[in-house]
């Protein structure tokens, strides 16, 4: 589960739909013309829905905390490695 990789992707997301708006409106003052399509749109909702959600989903958390705490949660070293190794290939 890659959390930071989701929350800067939003975050870029938002901040591109805003920068391609600032462009755009600058377009139109300097006499050229632009038209925004209902994409548009569907970016900013969907950008807003992704950004509404909490940082940390807590009953993930606290169930991870549980099976830690109770020795229940079992880790596979071989897993972990040929994970990172595919990462990074």
């Amino acid at each position: 589960m890659r959390i930071d990789q989701l929350n800067s992707t939003a975050s870029q997301l938002a901040s591109e739909v805003s920068s391609q708006k600032t462009g755009q409106s600058a377009q139109l003052d300097s006499g050229d013309r632009a038209t925004l399509s209902s994409g548009s749109s569907s970016v900013d909702s969907l950008v807003s829905t992704a950004l509404s959600f909490p940082e940390v989903r807590q009953n993930l958390v606290d169930s991870l905390r549980l099976s830690v705490t109770s020795g229940q949660y079992e880790i596979d070293p071989g897993k972990i490695a040929s994970s990172m190794l595919d990462e990074h290939a």
